[in-house]
């Protein structure tokens, strides 16, 4: 039962973990910034800029997190070294700020996001028509799902005590 229940609550814990909003984000407009795949040189430079914009996105959101103070309000804010940089100008501070320091585990999770966009953005059918039409489909049909599983894996193996934006369980 306990191995059932760790398996499930580290599969809950994906769902925080890998970069979801940033691909349905990336799906919905590639289509117009490549026009379909078929892309001139403008094209190209909007692509890129929406994967780079996208993959940026994906970093920021695996250091964000959320704490409550004394008075039981919840905040949100960004890791740092310092500690958390809360959105509301930094006034708020969680009762043990030395936890919500930026870690080495977390710049681990900021790549293993990265990671998985990217993979799966390279792997679009609309950008594959763009910057390589040559490249077989073999590889970017499987592609993605190996980079999904071995990352998938590792969130599961080494979570992260980040919450993120949204995570209503918090404290």
């Amino acid at each position: 039962m306990f191995a059932m229940n760790a398996i499930l609550s580290g599969t809950v814990r994906l769902n925080a973990l890998l970069p979801t909003a940033p691909i349905l984000a990336f799906t919905i407009f590639t289509p117009l910034f490549t026009n379909d795949g078929v892309c001139t040189p403008f094209n190209r430079w909007l692509t890129g800029f929406l994967i780079a914009l996208s993959a940026a996105s994906c970093i920021f959101f695996t250091f964000t997190d959320s704490f409550k103070t004394a008075t039981g309000r919840l905040y949100y804010g960004v890791a740092t070294f310092r500690g958390i940089w809360t959105f509301n100008g930094g006034r708020k501070r969680p009762i043990m700020p030395s936890d919500y320091r930026l870690r080495w585990a977390d710049l681990f999770h900021a790549s293993l996001s990265a990671i998985a966009f990217l993979t799966f953005a390279a792997s679009h059918n609309d950008v594959v028509g763009c910057y390589y039409p040559a490249k077989p489909r073999r590889v970017t049909n499987s592609l993605p799902l190996v980079v999904g599983f071995v990352v998938s894996v590792l969130f599961v193996l080494f979570p992260s005590k980040r919450r993120g934006i949204g995570y209503l369980s918090c404290c």
